[in-house]
């Protein structure tokens, strides 16, 4: 019997899988064991062409040349991963393999970086799918244990093959129209741009907002010497009208009557944690909280569950876990029963976890479950400031799920003041529950006092006030309200929103301000110039429930990509006899050092920068970037900006520092203790003191030296 060749998509993780195969006979680019060979590729060794491999007359944009649709797609192997895909691709052909087992991502994207590796090489033998969750040493032997037929994911392939190709026919023509129509690095994509379509009508909505005034009435009221505050509330259940007039009839209607207690409740009600998280999910919180970019927070996670093992797979779509997992949530209890996290995991593993719809569902479960912690016991000095923190957002989540509601009374009442209704709620919180985790409370989750009301009960007004403000327009989008509109609208998966997100960045096509995403000018006039189903998120949510589709075998791929092929002859068309303009409102006097044309000057994610306008000089010059250095007056972020020794640091406040004056400053400051670092020492020498006194082996150990 012949050896197997396992692939995996990344060497961390072949090297998982080797070690628990017992592979000890380590190579260049594989490792070797008496069964198996564990071998990986570098994410994507192979790619689809480009055009100009089909034709060499591809390398000049010619309008005349679109649209470019060749009747077999072909791939090539990436020139900077050659040689790993020549290992691979060596290893496959030897003649003592005799079958393979895909262990690449389990997923749409990992299902592509294997096949399309094995077809460019030729060879065919046997071959089985790994497909796991979670990277420990006991997720993959049993995921050996149980090795599926590769057919089982030949659906999947199609998809995936959809997915790509029709990403390629797409953007390869429509991005080199554009840009051979108005001589401008213009791109667009299948996704991306009814992505960018987004945002731009969230700014039209913004533009187009006109702020109106509303009112209101509040009344003071006192009971046994407290004071309460009642808000009107009209017969629609509205606290507020448009009409100024309304209120100020209704106040001096009120004015010298008391009020009288017409109902009065209190009902005990149970707040249940949040839903576990699915990468979309936590993408949208670490942006909200930390700041972080869907990149970074992808990156990040994906770390935690390659390198440190600590979560599960997570590109992942759904917020459940599957029947078969709810006997391994003790074990992960035990690994997270650490730190802040002890005293809830303690209370959970002393009682049998409670399961329900709310997070075990299989009908929810397509390929993974959401992302939860694994049965490895974390080291949370191993990690990261960025991995800390994201760790900390997964188990916090997973032990909510687990934990008990939070219980409160809300009490309502319900007063009538010269026939006018006023009402109030109070929340008195009974049991934290699950919010014991999470330390910043909301404002209305404080334990608060009510008195007790008895309808028909009259209470003394002490106060009228008319209250007043204005409806907001819409906020700007951030990453984590893009990520949901792009959820909504089914605008690209889980997996790959990050990406596009980031591509919009770096094309100029959108810039940050804060957190706030805004449109660049370039944007704009894109969206202008391409045609109007291809910024349309209906279509492109329709493609996608197509690729979805093809994966469960209900449509062919050839007659999805018939319809791409179709469409895409009919953008072409569109954007050659288009009659509208692009300009650049952008250009500097800067001229480029390398072809002489000036340069644009453009926001990044981090700063700004001049780029060549020449589309076929690809010159960049950064001018200035955001920093996380801190001012020392005012503490925002430094700018630093020039070149080579002339680089200085600049502030919105007006602080300027050169960088050789920052960085001797910096190295003066690393010798002195901070105040951050002196509290950190009493706390730690407090907490040493705290563990001795309670420790039962100090205990006892006191007991026999008497």
């Amino acid at each position: 019997m012949g050896k197997i060749l396992v692939l995996a998509e990344k060497p961390s993780v072949g090297k998982d899988i080797a070690n628990v195969l017992k592979c000890k006979n380590e190579k260049n680019g594989y490792i070797e064991g008496d069964k198996y060979i564990v071998t990986w590729a570098l994410g994507h060794l192979v790619t689809l062409a480009d055009p100009e491999g089909y034709n060499q007359k591809y390398k000049e944009w010619k309008m005349e040349d679109l649209p470019i649709i060749p009747k077999y797609l072909k791939t090539v192997v990436i020139k900077k991963s050659g040689k790993q895909y020549q290992k691979v691709k060596t290893l496959l052909e030897r003649n003592d393999v005799s079958e393979i087992v895909i262990a690449t991502d389990a997923g749409r994207e990992g299902e592509l970086v294997a096949r399309w590796i094995i077809e460019k090489s030729g060879v065919k033998k046997p071959m089985k799918r790994l497909w796991i969750s979670s990277n420990t040493d006991k997720a993959i032997k049993e995921g050996f244990e149980k090795l599926q037929p590769s057919k089982k994911y030949d659906r999947l392939y199609d998809s995936a093959l959809a997915r790509a190709e029709a990403d390629w026919i797409i953007g390869i023509n429509a991005t080199r129209a554009l840009t051979v129509k108005y001589n401008a690095q213009l791109s667009c994509g299948r996704v991306q741009t009814p992505t960018l379509n987004m945002v731009m009508k969230r700014e039209e909505e913004i533009k187009a907002f006109e702020p109106k005034k509303f009112y209101g009435i509040e009344v003071k009221v006192n009971k046994a010497g407290s004071i309460i505050k009642l808000n009107w509330k009209n017969n629609k259940g509205n606290t507020s009208v448009f009409n100024e007039e309304i209120v100020g009839k209704i106040i001096n209607k009120i004015k010298g009557n008391n009020a009288e207690v017409k109902k009065y409740s209190v009902k005990t009600k149970k707040n249940y944690s949040p839903q576990l998280y699915d990468l979309n999910e936590i993408q949208r919180d670490a942006n909200k909280i930390y700041g972080y970019s869907a990149k970074e927070t992808l990156s990040t996670v994906q770390s935690l569950y390659e390198r440190h093992k600590l979560l599960t797979y997570p590109r992942t779509d759904s917020r459940y876990i599957s029947s078969d997992i709810v006997d391994t949530l003790k074990d992960r209890v035990k690994a997270v029963n650490i730190g802040d996290y002890r005293k809830v995991a303690n209370d959970v593993l002393k009682r049998k976890i409670k399961v329900s719809k709310s997070f075990v569902d299989d009908s929810k479960v397509v390929e993974h479950y959401a992302i939860i912690p694994t049965e490895e016991r974390a080291f949370l000095n191993d990690l990261t400031a960025k991995e800390r923190n994201i760790y900390d957002l997964v188990i916090k989540r997973f032990l909510s799920v687990l934990y008990d509601p939070e219980e409160y009374d809300e009490t309502s009442i319900e007063c009538e003041i010269a026939g006018e209704k006023f009402t109030a709620k109070f929340k008195n919180i009974k049991k934290l529950g699950w919010k014991e985790l999470y330390s910043n409370q909301d404002e209305d989750d404080v334990y608060s006092s009510v008195a007790i009301f008895k309808e028909g009960e009259k209470l003394e007004v002490r106060s009228i006030s008319k209250t007043e403000g204005k409806t907001n327009p819409p906020s700007r989008l951030n990453e984590a309200s893009l990520l949901t509109i792009m959820e909504k609208n089914n605008l690209g998966t889980v997996a790959t929103r990050a990406d596009i997100i980031d591509k919009l960045f770096s094309s100029f096509l959108l810039e940050k301000k804060d957190k706030d995403i805004i449109i660049t000018s370039k944007g704009k006039q894109l969206l202008g110039l391409v045609p109007e189903k291809l910024k349309s998120a209906e279509m492109t949510s329709e493609w996608e429930k197509k690729l979805q589709k093809i994966s469960e075998n209900k449509l062919n791929k050839n007659v999805f990509m018939n319809e791409i092929k179709d469409y895409s002859k009919k953008a072409i068309d569109d954007i050659k006899n288009s009659d509208s303009q692009f300009k650049h409102d952008n250009l500097t006097r800067n001229k480029c050092p390398e072809c002489g044309h000036y340069m644009l000057e453009v926001k990044t994610k981090r700063g700004k920068m001049l780029v060549c306008e020449n589309r076929e000089c690809n010159t960049r010059k950064m001018l200035s970037q955001t920093t996380n250095a801190r001012c020392p007056e005012c503490h925002k972020k430094l700018e630093l900006r020039g070149e080579g020794e002339n680089k200085i640091f600049v502030c919105s406040c007006g602080y300027r520092e050169k960088l050789s004056s920052f960085n001797n400053r910096k190295k003066e400051e690393k010798n002195k203790a901070s105040k951050r670092d002196i509290n950190k020492y009493l706390k730690d020498q407090n907490k040493k003191e705290n563990e001795n006194f309670n420790n039962p082996f100090a205990d006892a150990l006191a007991k026999l030296k008497k």
